[in-house]
């Protein structure tokens, strides 16, 4: 760890909602960056402030990434589900591996579009209330999210186009690469992203200049174990969810008899199977980051951290050792032919929402283990504030995380009532209903009406 430094940045200074001030030093913890400078402590009988700006920032940002991290369990976890039908039906041919990729697909456009957005929305608060962050780490920080950025927001959305508006177009093992190549670009952006939050929890590839961090050794950056660690973890996680999303609507139509029993069969025998990987990753990996958060005495501060972790554990568990039963139930469609199998559908739908939860418990248990420190042991969350009031950047919250909301739950709606339909009529891949040739003229006025 470097030396402590004096920096030149004037001192971080807020107000509450009852109008006291925030200042420097609030935290006992010393730092690299800015050094302990206590400010005045309130005297007897004055008031006690009920949020100040620091915890309202921190609040608005564990929102957001919450929200956000979400679309992005679904995108990750219902990539490969659409990769594999896709390649199995340019190995067939079959009309019903066509259709699975097809019902599967429009899913995961829907979510990756809306996913899109609440990205942004995510990256807008670090410019808004993080500004302390960007310009002591930018440089170490910044790297890898513009990385992120190039490959999710140009490679990755080029080529699902290509992926899109392809069909029909181009040869069908090409058209199936495209789309394996959006998956890889997927996996490869969420590394990107690893790799800028494993700086904040374990600092490693850098050092600091006049208060500002500079990356010294990029491969120490990108092989932090705080961030391949991470990303097999949150591979797991996302293959997981997406698993649970195909079993669930699978065991959903199968229950109800809507007449595409080969199709979800087969799709739900995908999603046992991406989901007995995803377990083993999952809690594999999620294991593996025992060496370096048993060293991170910030992670017992707070008691939500022990629930949160204690309840991921378990239900890691619980998934990794119900992967068992599960594949044993898929050998030659065992599943299909229980008389009591309508109650194992109704069952797997209800638990439809579980690793999202687990999810959300692991994140809260890795960002909340890691404060008072924004980047651990080099600057801390209120030493990387704005100086907004709390009022101004609760206003903030509500306006961004209402539209994060409103994100999701429109998400959530477009998904159901596409799964709920089912695969009959999906627009995705369909063909035109009339191909203009060549030399005829373009016009709308036989549009139908």
């Amino acid at each position: 760890m470097p030396q402590p430094i004096t920096s030149t940045r004037a001192p971080h200074s807020g107000t509450t909602l009852t109008g006291a001030p925030v200042h420097l030093g609030d935290h006992p913890e010393p730092s690299p960056i800015f050094p302990r400078e206590p400010g005045p402590r309130p005297s007897p009988g004055s008031s006690v402030p009920l949020v100040s700006a620091v915890d309202a920032a921190r609040t608005q940002f564990a929102l957001l990434a919450g929200f956000h991290f979400l679309f992005v369990l679904v995108t990750l976890g219902l990539g490969p589900v659409v990769a594999i039908f896709q390649t199995r039906w340019a190995v067939t041919r079959l009309d019903v591996h066509q259709y699975a990729t097809r019902f599967w697909g429009q899913l995961y456009l829907v979510n990756y579009a809306l996913g899109i957005v609440a990205g942004i929305l995510l990256e807008l608060q670090f410019g808004l209330h993080f500004p302390g962050l960007l310009d002591v780490a930018g440089e170490v920080f910044g790297a890898p999210l513009a990385v992120e950025t190039m490959v999710a927001f140009f490679l990755e959305s080029t080529l699902l186009g290509l992926w899109v508006f392809g069909w029909h177009q181009l040869d069908r093992w090409v058209h199936t690469a495209v789309f394996w190549l959006v998956v890889l670009t997927g996996y490869a952006s969420a590394f990107a992203v690893m790799v800028a939050n494993g700086f904040l929890r374990n600092p490693v590839g850098y050092e600091l200049r006049d208060g500002v961090a500079h990356v010294t050794d990029p491969a120490a950056l990108v092989l932090n174990p705080a961030s391949v660690l991470s990303l097999g973890h949150v591979i797991g996680a996302c293959l997981l969810a997406g698993a649970f999303v195909v079993i669930g609507i699978s065991a959903w139509h199968l229950r109800r008899q809507t007449g595409y029993d080969e199709l979800f069969q087969r799709s739900l025998r995908t999603g046992v199977v991406v989901g007995s990987v995803g377990a083993l990753l999952a809690v594999g990996f999620g294991f593996s980051q025992f060496s370096y958060l048993a060293d991170d005495a910030a992670a017992g501060q707070s008691p939500v951290v022990g629930t949160a972790l204690g309840l991921m554990v378990l239900g890691g568990f619980v998934l990794f050792l119900g992967a068992f039963p599960m594949l044993a139930l898929m050998i030659r469609g065992a599943l299909f032919r229980l008389p009591f199998r309508n109650a194992v559908y109704a069952f797997l739908t209800a638990v439809l929402p579980l690793p999202f939860v687990l999810a959300i418990f692991g994140w809260l248990a890795r960002e909340i283990g890691r404060q008072p420190w924004v980047v651990v042991g080099v600057l801390r969350t209120s030493d990387a504030t704005s100086t907004h009031s709390a009022t101004t950047v609760l206003v903030s919250l509500a306006v961004l995380v209402g539209l994060i909301a409103t994100l999701a739950v429109v998400d959530w709606v477009l998904l159901a009532r596409l799964a709920r339909l089912g695969p009959g009529s999906p627009t995705l891949g369909a063909p035109a209903l009339h191909a203009r040739e060549a030399d005829e003229p373009l016009t709308f006025a036989e549009a139908p009406r």
